[in-house]
């Protein structure tokens, strides 16, 4: 937050993951004493951050640019720098993420007077530049000393995007002015209770009172203003205004706010030259120089040690080679819908010939291959000891989450008022396991579940759950393709089997499962025989690896916890409720034979938010029929 001479300007601190998913631009980050909005990237900068550098993932950065546009040119980390114990008032303190109050409106926790920032009634502390967290808004002419003064925690938001204060002036009085002040005096008093939201807002200058359970649902929505299109983080509204009827949120809500990410692991470029391979890397750091430049370049510039065995012209002529490449791939460009493709050359590299080791990559098999153990349940198993994945933040959505393979049903709320020149984006360095499920088994199973019952009941509440959704932001439902994107049967089972192991290996690897994540490579259009999975170390608070999960990944480790994962998954604690669970008509969730007990993971670990899970397809639970893997290795 910034400042003046009067307080430091650190209000907090977050993690670096909580800015690429929980606390990002346009978020509500909850503080101990008031809550702050993170401001748009117009008002980031790393001008103080010395050494400041993009994060080089060519591949994402394409796929960003063809999502939200050309302009951006780089993918930048969060500012930040380490501060100093010697002078903690030196530069470090004033490198951050900078944020603004909001709500704007307080309550004081002493007299329950409600009012804005902006009325002259409160005070700010924040004295302890050791102790940001400390900083407080105080309620200065309330009868006691300094009483603390919360933020009102009410809010409202869109399914377009836009979030804008409660109007609290407007509810008390139904809509009118108050006729006894043009600024009246207002009080919140909250009853608590267990039945929702019992909080009584009152007007001391008129007596003019209501509760706030009269904004709430359906019926609430007739008691509030349209929406006005606001985007605080930005400090703009939209043209024409906005007109969706707002929802009542409590600051706090978890569907204030949904990441849109994307995600690239480093993939080496088929056939390229280790040359070839350090450009392709490093392409928007060395791009914008000439070659007469590199000698100075090699003296200052740390990222030009990369390329000490090659001289300069050597050099400029890989510089060139992968400029022609880029033009050539832009202009054989087709224009395509949803989001730019970034699995298939990971599938490729998984499935394919194993690549030199990188410090970037480095993928093992071993010689035998598969264990003759779980020769039918893998086809191939690959150890990743080594592997970089990089995350860039697009954009945002609110009350809803994005859909993963349709861009177009949610609507996506900038990063910034024009073309943003960069975007956020954070490193990963870890390991995993990739393992590949035989082409043949799934392909008979696919044909076994057809025409079942569970598939169809799978299907059918798809359509239910996007139909349901999307309904009221859809100028015609007769237009809408209800089953559009549905992920298939082979994604359901290679879903849930990376989910058990996930559960499973988690036990022992020394990481917990929120620290892990999966990615699918299921069948798609192009290409119809993709079947394996990977599941990988993704904290962005360490740098390397422990080695515990690609350990487990040797023939006996795998083979144990393999048996292990199928076993458990044929009882749940739940059962009989889990094992008879079918998603039937009006019921719109997607997952069968799954819950907290035996499948789900954190939100952070799985891919599409637990969904699209089901034991039966896995393993013997009401139909051996329908299970991929019928008996235990």
């Amino acid at each position: 937050m910034t400042g003046s001479a009067l307080f430091h300007r650190r209000v907090g601190t977050v993690r670096p993951s909580h800015l690429m998913f929980t606390s990002g631009v346009g978020a509500l980050v909850d503080l101990p004493n008031f809550s702050a909005l993170v401001k748009g990237l117009d008002d980031w900068s790393h001008k103080n951050v010395p050494n400041s550098q993009a994060i080089n993932e060519p591949r994402l950065l394409a796929a960003v640019q063809y999502t939200i546009g050309k302009s951006v040119q780089k993918l930048m980390p969060a500012p930040w720098m380490e501060p100093s114990q010697k002078d903690p008032t030196g530069q470090a303190a004033k490198v951050g993420v900078p944020v603004t109050p909001f709500p704007s409106w307080l309550r004081c926790t002493a007299c329950n007077e409600l009012g804005a920032l902006d009325s002259g009634v409160f005070g700010f502390e924040n004295t302890n530049i050791h102790r940001p967290h400390e900083a407080r808004f105080y309620h200065a002419k309330c009868k006691r000393k300094k009483p603390l003064a919360v933020a009102a925690r009410f809010v409202l938001s869109c399914t377009n995007g836009h979030l804008d204060e409660f109007p609290y002036g407007f509810f008390v009085h139904h809509g009118d002015a108050c006729p006894k002040a043009s600024h009246p005096r207002l009080r919140m008093d909250d009853r608590g209770g267990n039945l929702g939201a019992n909080v009584e807002l009152s007007c001391v200058n008129c007596g003019e009172r209501r509760n706030i359970r009269e904004a709430q649902g359906k019926r609430g929505e007739e008691n509030l203003p349209r929406c006005r299109g606001r985007h605080p983080h930005l400090a703009t509204f939209d043209t024409g205004g906005c007109g969706r009827p707002p929802k009542l949120l409590v600051v706090g809500a978890s569907n204030q706010w949904f990441a849109n990410t994307l995600s690239a692991l480093f993939v080496p470029r088929a056939g390229a030259s280790a040359l070839d391979a350090k450009v392709e890397k490093y392409w928007t750091v060395i791009s914008p120089f000439a070659v007469e430049m590199y000698p100075l370049l090699r003296e200052n510039m740390p990222v030009f040690k990369e390329f000490d065995q090659w001289d300069d012209d050597e050099l400029a002529e890989a510089v060139e080679r992968h400029k022609a490449r880029l033009e050539k791939k832009s202009d054989a460009k087709e224009e395509t819908k949803g989001y730019p493709d970034l699995r298939t050359a990971e599938w490729e590299m998984f499935s394919g010939p194993t690549p030199d080791p990188d410090a970037d990559l480095t993928l093992r098999r071993d010689p035998a291959g598969v264990p003759d153990e779980l020769g039918g349940v893998f086809s191939d198993v690959v150890q990743a000891e080594r592997l970089r994945e990089v995350r860039a933040l697009i954009g945002f959505t609110r009350l809803d989450a994005p859909d993963p393979d349709d861009p177009d049903l949610v609507e996506l709320v900038k990063l910034a008022r024009g073309n943003p020149e960069w975007v956020p984006a954070s490193e990963v360095r870890g390991e995993g396991i990739f393992l590949r499920v035989p082409e043949e088994l799934l392909q008979d199973w696919e044909k076994r579940v057809a025409d079942s019952d569970a598939l169809r009941a799978h299907h059918e509440a798809y359509a239910r759950h996007r139909r349901n959704r999307y309904s009221d932001r859809i100028a015609s439902m007769a237009d809408f393709d209800e089953t559009a994107h549905w992920p298939g049967a082979r994604f359901i089972a290679l879903h849930t089997l990376s989910h058990l192991l996930i559960r499973t290996i988690s036990l022992e690897c020394g990481y917990s499962s929120a620290s892990l994540s999966e990615r699918i490579y299921s069948g798609t259009e192009d290409d119809p025989h993709r079947g394996g999975i990977l599941i990988y170390t993704a904290v962005p608070d360490a740098e390397g690896t422990l080695g515990g999960l690609v350990s487990l990944a040797e023939p006996e480790q795998l083979v144990r916890l393999t048996r292990r994962a199928l076993t458990d998954a044929r009882h749940c604690s739940s059962d009989p409720l889990c094992a008879e669970r079918l998603p039937r008509h009006p019921a719109d969730f997607l997952h069968g034979a799954a819950c907290h007990v035996c499948l789900f993971v954190s939100e952070t670990t799985c891919e599409r938010g637990n969904k699209f899970l089901d034991r039966r397809f896995l393993v013997p639970v009401d139909d051996s029929g329908l299970a991929l893997y019928p008996d235990v290795p």
